[in-house]
C-alpha cells in the first residue's frame, strides 16, 4: 500500500490547546458613551436632542456669538470661547436683545435662545453681562446639528438675510464677513462634512444600482467558475484574450478622448496647476488626464503580453493543474459558498473593532476650561462650573467663563486610552487573521481529502468541507491563533511605521526618512513572506495535524526542495487567476462607468443624478474585486493544496505498484513530463 498522511485518521493529534484564542478587553464597554459622537454638546456638557433629558426636544446647538469662533483657541481646544446652548430650532430672523426686551412678543421668542436660568426681570445690561442671552440673533440654518449663519453670495457679495451688515446688539454695525470667518472656524471640518454629505446623498440615490452592479459581478464570477469546472483549458485562453481585448478597448477609448479634447479651451491645463478637486469630472476635461490613462494602460498591456509570450509553455502546465483543481472543486461544490462564511465572520470582527473603538474614544469625562476675551492668567486652565462663580478667577478676570472644552480625564484609565486603542487595533488584526486562517485550513482540509483519496471520489468523506471545518475547530484553533498572532504583530508594526511616516512628513531629517522608508520596505516584504508561509503551514496542518511551527518548517523545506515547480506552477496559476479577476472587475467597471455617466442611450434616463459619479463607480469596482477574489480564492487555495500534496506525494511514494502515486493520471502526465506511466497513478490502481 502507498504511504498516506494521517489525514484519514481524523487528525494526527491535537495541535494546540484551544485556550490560546485571542481575548478582548472590556473597559471600553463600561466607560464609553457613543452619544458623544451622535449628539452635539452644550457649554455644560449636556447632549442636545438626547431622549429622556430636558434637551430631548432641542436637537440643535446654538452659539451666542459665533464671531468669537474665529479665535485661535478654536484650533487649539476645538471649542468656541462663547456660550453654547441647545435649542429646538435655529433663529430665522434678525433681532437684538435691546430691541426685544421692551416687546413681550419678541421677548418670548428671544427666550428660546437664552440659558434656562434667564431672569427677564433683570435689566438688559445685566443680562448681557451675565451672558444669560445672546446680544443678537442672526438668521441661521442647521448643519451637522449646529446653527450656522445663513450666509449666501449674490453677485459676488456675501449676505445674510439680504443684508451685508448687522447690529451686534451693543450699538455697533458689523460686516457679514466676520460671521463668515467665525462660521468657518466654528467647524474646522465644515468642507469635509459637506463632501461627506454629498457622498452620502450619492449613495442614497444609487445604492440599488450599486447592488445590481455587485450582483452582476457575483453572477459573472459564478458563471466563470462553473465554466472553469467543465472547460478549464478553453476558459483560461478565453480569459487571456478577453483581458487583452478589454485593455485594448481602454487604450482606444483613452486615445479617442485625448484626440477629441484637442483645441478645446482649458483642456491643456496641467494636473499640477489644477490641484486637487473633489469633483473628479473636472479632470476628465483635461488632455493630460487621458494621456496618463493611455500610458498606464499601454504599459499594463505590454507587460501582460510579454509575460504571456515568455510563459506560454508554463501556462499549458498551469492549465493542467487548474483542470485538476476544477475536478476537486466539482466534488466539493459547497466550497464555492464557503467564502460567504469567512466574509460574515470578518464583518463581525470589523463591527466589534469599530464599536469598541467608538466606546474607547467616548469614554472620557467632560473637561471645563476658562475662556475669556481679555488677558487673563487663568486662561486655558481647567475649572469646575459648580464653584467657578465663587472662585478668585471671576474676581481677577470679570469676563472669564467656565465652559465645556472637550472630553478627557486625568485618571490612569484616561491616560492610557491611546494604549487601549492601539491594543484594539492589534486585536482586530489578530481576529481578522484568525478568521482568514480558519477559512484557509478548512478549504485545505477539504481539498486534501480529495487528493489523498485512493479511489476518487469513493474514498472521500461524505461531507469533506464540514469534516475539515470540524477538525479545524476541534484540534487546530491554537495553531491558527498562533499563526495569526505572528502576522498581526508584523501588521501592527507596519501601521506604526506608517503613522510615524505621516508625522515626519514635515520634518527635514533626511536620514530619519531614509531609515523609515527602509524599515517600511523590510516589514512589507516580511509580511508577504509570513502570509505565504502561513498559507502553506495551514495546508500542512490540515493534512498532518501537527502544530504551527512544525507545519511551517515542513512546508518551507518542502517548497524549497521543489522551488522550480513553485516558480513554474504555483505562481503562473496565481497570474492566471489575477487575469480572471481583472477581466471581471474591468468588465463590470466599464459597464458602471458608461451607466453612471449616462453614456448608454437605452438607459440614459434611468441613471440617477449624482454629485460625484465616481462614488458608485469606485464602490462597484472595489466590491466586484472583493467578490471575484472570494470566488477565485477557493480555486487558489485548491491549487496550492493540490500542489503541496503533489510535492508530498512525490516524496512519500515512487510510482511503483506497491507505492503508487495518489495524483490523477492527467496530472502525473503533465507534471512529471510523461516519465511515469498512467498505470502507476492512484486512479489507475482502482
Amino acid at each position: 500500500m502507498p504511504r498516506v498522511p494521517p489525514l484519514w485518521k481524523g487528525c494526527g493529534g491535537c495541535s494546540d490547546p484551544p485556550g490560546s484564542n485571542p481575548i478582548l478587553c472590556p473597559p471600553a464597554w463600561t466607560h464609553g458613551d457613543p452619544r458623544k459622537v451622535i449628539h452635539p454638546t452644550d457649554s455644560r456638557g449636556q447632549f442636545c436632542g438626547q431622549q429622556g433629558t430636558p434637551n430631548e426636544k432641542k436637537p440643535f446647538l446654538f452659539y451666542f456669538d459665533i464671531v468669537k469662533c474665529a479665535s485661535p483657541l478654536v484650533l487649539l481646544e476645538f471649542q468656541c470661547p462663547t456660550t453654547q446652548i441647545c435649542v429646538s430650532k435655529c433663529p430665522d430672523r434678525y433681532l437684538t436683545y435691546l430691541t426685544a426686551h421692551g416687546v413681550p412678543g419678541e421677548l418670548g421668542y428671544y427666550r428660546n435662545f437664552c440659558v434656562p436660568t434667564f431672569d427677564p426681570r433683570k435689566g438688559p445690561i445685566e443680562v448681557l453681562k451675565d451672558r444669560e442671552c445672546p446680544a443678537m440673533l442672526i438668521p441661521s440654518t442647521p448643519l451637522a446639528r449646529r446653527c450656522f449663519p445663513a450666509i449666501q453670495a449674490k453677485k459676488g457679495v456675501i449676505m445674510v438675510g439680504n443684508e451685508t451688515t448687522y447690529d451686534d446688539g451693543r450699538g455697533h454695525r458689523r460686516n457679514v464677513t466676520e460671521l463668515l470667518e467665525g462660521a468657518k472656524k466654528a467647524n474646522v471640518v465644515l468642507e469635509t462634512r459637506q463632501l461627506a454629505m454629498k457622498i452620502f446623498e450619492d449613495y442614497t440615490v444609487s445604492w440599488y444600482w450599486i447592488i445590481i452592479g455587485l450582483v452582476i459581478a457575483m453572477v459573472a464570477s459564478l458563471i466563470f467558475i462553473v465554466l472553469l469546472r467543465f472547460l478549464a483549458g478553453i476558459m483560461v485562453w478565453v480569459m487571456i484574450v478577453m483581458v487583452i481585448l478589454v485593455l485594448g478597448y481602454g487604450i482606444f477609448h483613452c486615445y479617442m478622448e485625448y484626440a477629441k479634447l484637442k483645441g478645446e479651451a482649458g483642456s491643456d491645463v496641467s494636473l499640477a496647476d489644477l490641484g486637487f478637486q473633489t469633483d473628479l469630472r473636472v479632470y476628465l476635461h483635461l488632455r493630460q488626464t487621458w494621456l496618463a490613462f493611455l500610458i498606464i494602460l499601454c504599459v499594463v498591456e505590454l507587460v501582460i503580453v510579454l509575460l504571456l509570450i515568455f510563459l506560454r509553455k508554463r501556462i499549458l502546465i498551469a492549465i493542467a493543474l487548474i483542470k485538476e483543481a476544477s475536478r476537486a472543486v466539482g466534488h466539493v461544490m459547497s466550497s464555492l459558498l464557503f467564502p460567504l462564511c469567512t466574509f460574515f465572520l470578518l464583518c463581525l470582527c470589523i463591527a466589534y473593532w469599530a464599536s469598541t473603538a467608538v466606546f474607547l474614544s467616548t469614554s472620557n469625562e467632560a473637561v471645563y476650561k476658562v475662556f475669556n476675551e481679555s488677558a487673563c492668567p487663568f486662561s486655558g486652565q481647567t475649572c469646575r462650573p459648580e464653584t467657578f462663580n465663587t472662585s478668585n478667577v471671576t474676581k481677577l478676570c470679570p469676563d472669564a467663563q467656565c465652559l465645556f472644552a472637550f472630553y478627557g480625564g486625568e485618571t490612569a484609565y484616561h491616560k492610557y486610552l491611546i494604549v487601549l486603542q492601539f491594543f484594539n487595533v492589534f486585536m482586530f488584526f489578530w481576529l481578522a487573521n484568525f478568521v482568514i486562517a480558519l477559512g484557509q485550513v478548512t478549504l485545505a482540509g477539504a481539498f486534501a481529502s480529495y487528493y489523498w483519496a485512493f479511489k476518487k471520489p469513493d474514498d472521500m468523506p461524505a461531507f469533506p468541507l464540514f469534516s475539515a471545518f470540524g477538525r479545524a475547530l476541534r484540534y487546530h484553533t491554537g495553531s491558527l491563533a498562533f499563526g495569526a498572532l505572528v502576522l498581526a504583530i508584523v501588521q501592527v508594526i507596519r501601521v506604526t511605521l506608517e503613522y510615524l511616516d505621516h508625522r515626519l512628513k514635515a520634518a527635514e531629517n533626511k536620514f530619519a526618512k531614509f531609515l523609515l522608508s527602509c524599515l517600511k520596505c523590510c516589514f512589507w516584504c516580511l509580511e508577504k513572506f509570513i502570509k505565504f508561509l502561513n498559507r502553506n503551514a495551514y495546508i500542512m496542518i490540515a493534512i498532518y495535524g501537527t502544530n504551527f511551527c512544525t507545519s511551517a518548517r515542513n512546508a518551507f523545506f518542502l517548497l524549497m526542495r521543489n522551488i522550480i515547480r513553485v516558480a513554474v506552477l504555483d505562481k503562473v496559476t496565481d497570474f492566471l487567476f489575477f487575469l480572471g479577476k481583472l477581466l471581471i472587475v474591468g468588465s463590470v467597471g466599464i459597464l458602471a462607468f458608461f451607466f453612471f455617466t449616462q453614456r448608454i442611450k437605452l438607459v440614459q434616463d434611468t441613471a440617477p443624478p449624482l454629485n460625484y459619479y465616481w462614488v458608485p463607480i469606485l464602490t462597484v469596482i472595489v466590491g466586484s474585486y472583493l467578490i471575484a477574489h472570494g470566488f477565485f480564492s477557493v480555486y487558489g487555495m485548491c491549487v496550492d493544496t493540490l500542489f503541496l500534496c503533489f510535492c508530498e506525494d512525490l516524496e512519500r511514494n515512487d510510482g511503483s505498484p506497491e507505492r503508487p502515486y495518489y495524483m490523477s493520471p492527467e496530472l502525473s502526465e503533465i507534471l512529471l513530463k510523461g516519465h511515469l506511466e498512467p498505470s502507476k497513478s492512484a486512479d489507475s490502481q482502482g
